[in-house]
């Protein structure tokens, strides 16, 4: 574990120097999701390579770098594209960024990602406000040692998802003229997608949406004291009954279309957050 804490010292003394300011807001962004910070102003590009200890996004339209700039007048970290157990990183490897922005001053953590529908209200297209998760990936970031300066042992996840960044997400949405909606996303390991009788199990406990990534850094970020809000971009439907084949393309096609719509949200959102977070 010191190793461990090391290497997220390091990467985050780099970005400092890097950026010179003390960010407060953190955006996460995934599949074909990365034109929704396209209006950050002064922003500062650094590409994960530079960067000591980050891993390398191997997923198509993961850009694989992180952003500093200013969106409608606040200092914005974001992260274009993110890491997966799939692609065979460990969970403490997935959510090391996680670790440098919460050590850079991020008290705010807005995740986007991209997701297949099961709830049959959903639609292609839709942006679903993440309410809770169900964590079926087989890991957690916080497994072996804890970092007591880092968080508690054992964190409360009865609110991972912050309802009031939840109402300021749907209340934007509303004034936009966006529709949305609110569910529950499961995440699996993947990088198989689901069979119909999985999909099956998943929506009878209780799942509106499945995807690859997302809760191993939610995790990290609940442990570190973070209000999360996620955002979900349904990018096709897993309906068992009626069962499509899914391919990449169309998931991104998706993904980029839903873009300007959820960087409307994002920004309504940053706009209402304080200056500044105790």
């Amino acid at each position: 574990m010191e190793s461990f804490k090391n290497k997220v010292f390091q990467a985050t003394d780099f970005v400092r120097s890097r950026i010179g300011q003390h960010p407060h807001i953190g955006l996460l962004i995934g599949t074909g999701l990365g034109e929704s910070v396209s209006n950050m102003k002064k922003a500062v590009s650094i590409d994960y390579r530079e960067i000591p200890n980050f891993p390398i996004s191997t997923v198509p339209t993961h850009r694989g770098a992180l952003l500093f700039g200013n969106m409608k007048g606040k200092p914005v970290l974001a992260m274009q594209g993110r890491f997966h157990y799939y692609e065979g990183y460990s969970m403490r490897e997935i959510t090391l960024p996680v670790r440098v922005m919460r050590m850079l001053g991020v008290k705010t953590l807005i995740v986007l990602n991209a997701s297949g529908g099961i709830n049959p209200l959903l639609n292609t297209g839709d942006i679903m406000v993440i309410a809770d998760h169900i964590n079926l990936t087989g890991g957690n970031p916080l497994i072996g040692p804890n970092v007591d300066e880092w968080g508690p042992r054992f964190p409360d996840m009865t609110q991972v998802y912050d309802p009031k960044l939840m109402a300021i997400a749907e209340e934007t949405a509303l004034k936009k003229g966006i529709r949305v909606q609110k569910g529950v996303y499961v995440g699996l390991p993947g990088p198989s997608l689901e069979t119909r009788a999985e999909i099956r199990f998943l929506k009878t406990i209780g799942a509106d949406a499945v995807g690859l990534s997302t809760i191993p850094e939610v995790i990290a970020a609940a442990h570190g004291g973070m209000a999360v809000l996620g955002l979900s971009v349904i990018t096709n439907m897993n309906l068992p009954d009626a069962p499509q084949p899914c391919q990449v393309d169309d998931i991104i096609a998706a993904a980029e279309g839903a873009a300007p719509r959820l960087q409307a949200i994002i920004e309504g959102v940053v706009e209402k957050l304080p200056d500044e977070v105790d």
